[in-house]
């Protein structure tokens, strides 16, 4: 117990900055992911060859390669053309486009479970294409999509893990630091899944209270 109280001391305070950051990262893998998503969703059903073209290679290379390597692209391979970024935000950006494959197709399926004579009723009131997504489609589709987005998002969390690869200091790097130093793998190791076990927790239950929230109101 004495071992347990002064490791909090020790190294709680590092812990919760590697929380935060996970975060963080999160929070904006999240936002991007959504963002990506939608215009390849969108794109994958446009009447344009070019956006369709472009939007299903994303989807299909994104999902057929690992996350693991398309972080590497993004941190060691771009600067070869003179981009950098900093392992912050090259984290932030592959993460974001990995889990923006994912909802492409998540989206995708909730906008295929609208009935298309919605999209005819409404342009035959004389609204436009973006007023009918905007007004009446995506309301819809968002209140199906929820619970698929959720695990989404968790697992977007999950794989913030991955980003100690290109050093951002996160709750995994941030354990292994420890372990190199304690000699001490089971107990850190341990640390940091009930800590990642909190941040999905929280996640997951933000998302039951939006969901019930938005199924009160609609």
């Amino acid at each position: 117990m004495n071992q347990i109280l002064q490791d909090i001391q020790v190294y709680g305070m590092g812990f919760l900055e590697a929380a935060f950051t996970v975060l963080c990262i999160t929070v904006l893998t999240i936002v991007l992911s959504w963002i990506f998503g939608l215009l390849a969703a969108l794109g994958k059903q446009s009447s344009v060859r070019f956006f369709r073209a472009v939007s299903r290679f994303y989807i299909w290379f994104i999902r057929g390669t690992p996350a693991l390597i398309q972080v590497f692209i993004v941190y060691f391979g771009i600067p070869q053309f003179g981009i950098h970024f900093s392992p912050f935000f090259a984290g932030v950006i592959a993460l974001a486009l990995n889990s923006g494959a994912y909802v492409a197709e998540i989206i995708r399926s909730g906008l295929n479970a609208i009935p298309r004579s919605q999209m005819e009723s409404a342009s035959a009131l004389g609204m436009s294409r973006a007023e009918v997504m905007r007004r009446i489609i995506l309301p819809q589709v968002f209140r199906i999509i929820l619970p698929p987005l959720t695990n989404e998002a968790i697992s977007a969390l999950k794989n913030t893990s991955l980003l100690s690869t290109i050093t951002v200091i996160d709750i995994t790097l941030y354990a292994q630091t420890i372990i190199s130093a304690t000699f001490r793998p089971f107990e850190f190791y341990i640390a940091a899944s009930v800590i990642y076990l909190l941040l999905t927790t929280i996640l997951t239950e933000l998302a039951a209270r939006l969901e019930r929230s938005h199924q009160k109101y609609s």
